[in-house]
């Protein structure tokens, strides 16, 4: 899809760590409509027309969707640890109002793209012994289990000739910014604040703990590049390449770019973190790579990309 300003494409959360950085890169090339609940502060570009509002609120979605779109990216969501501690709302969101975005976006019949940040989430835990464009789907969290029905959705949707969907399964994004988020992963984040400024932080994972990663920066340039792609998949599902990273390596990385005493990293693990989050094992992403979508190339670049955005 060849992107011009008369082209109009809708970015749920766009209020959020991605859709911020998302929405200012497509902004030169689009008309956006941005929605979120808060954070749209885009004022200083022309291009992009802020929309206040709730997801679940079916008002807004007739108000997003109102006028044929030519595509849509979907990042509102309701995350793992949020998710688990409301099960009502996270159904609500993460379940009701992306199927009813889905439907509205298709009912003008001008097949939109449509671009769903699925998640690693869908794989469960424990994982297999390697992970590819093959590996069944087992998720453990309501999140995880939510997200795979939404894939579906949108597989189906596409094969019904409703829309040109495709579903990108995120691993961990950092550096998000501090505080509470409802991600059981935050301290994966956190780790990057904490370290730069001279903070002691301790970590639910072991030093040798295993994670995929990849930094926000990247991540908006494979979501703009997929949005871009002359040809549809013949997979409307696809993981997203990230780069397999110890702690220990991270943590040394941080500290060599920030001048930062890797001391100040302690470790407590937590076996459910770490069967989460820290027992990731190598990642194969053939159909996302034959497309050009490609990870941050190497941890001295990933750590850079992260502490560029803090």
């Amino acid at each position: 899809m060849a992107a011009d300003s008369s082209q109009s494409i809708l970015v749920t959360g766009a209020g959020g760590f991605v859709g911020q950085a998302l929405v200012r890169a497509l902004s030169t090339d689009w008309r956006v409509t941005a929605t979120d609940r808060a954070g749209l502060g885009f004022a200083d570009l022309p291009g992009v027309t802020a929309l206040p509002g709730d997801l679940a609120d079916a008002d807004l979605i007739a108000r997003a969707t109102a006028q044929p779109l030519d595509a849509v990216i979907h990042l509102a969501t309701i995350p793992g640890g949020a998710a688990e501690a409301d099960p009502a709302l996270a159904a609500r969101v993460n379940v009701a109002a992306s199927m009813a975005l889905i439907d509205a976006a298709a009912a003008h019949g001008n097949r939109p793209r449509v671009l769903f940040a699925s998640s690693i989430a869908v794989f469960g835990d424990p994982l297999p012994p390697q992970v590819d464009d093959d590996t069944p789907l087992k998720p453990m969290l309501r999140y995880g289990a939510h997200k795979a029905m939404i894939e579906e959705w949108i597989a189906t949707m596409t094969r019904r000739g409703a829309i040109r969907g495709l579903s990108l399964r995120l691993p961990g994004i950092v550096a998000r910014p501090k505080g509470p988020s409802g991600m059981k992963s935050a301290f994966l984040s956190d780790l990057f604040h904490d370290l730069r400024a001279g903070r002691p932080i301790c970590l639910p994972v072991s030093p040798q703990a295993t994670c995929w990663l990849l930094s926000r920066r990247t991540l908006a340039g494979q979501l703009v590049k997929a949005l871009a792609l002359p040809e549809d998949p013949a997979d409307t599902r696809l993981t997203l390449p990230a780069l397999r990273v110890t702690l220990r390596d991270v943590v040394a990385e941080i500290a060599r770019q920030t001048g930062a005493d890797a001391a100040l990293v302690s470790h407590a693990p937590d076996p459910a973190l770490e069967a989460a989050f820290g027992n990731q094992p190598p990642l194969s992403t053939p159909r996302a790579d034959a497309l050009g979508l490609h990870h941050d190339g190497s941890l001295a670049a990933l750590v850079a990309h992260a502490l560029a955005d803090l």
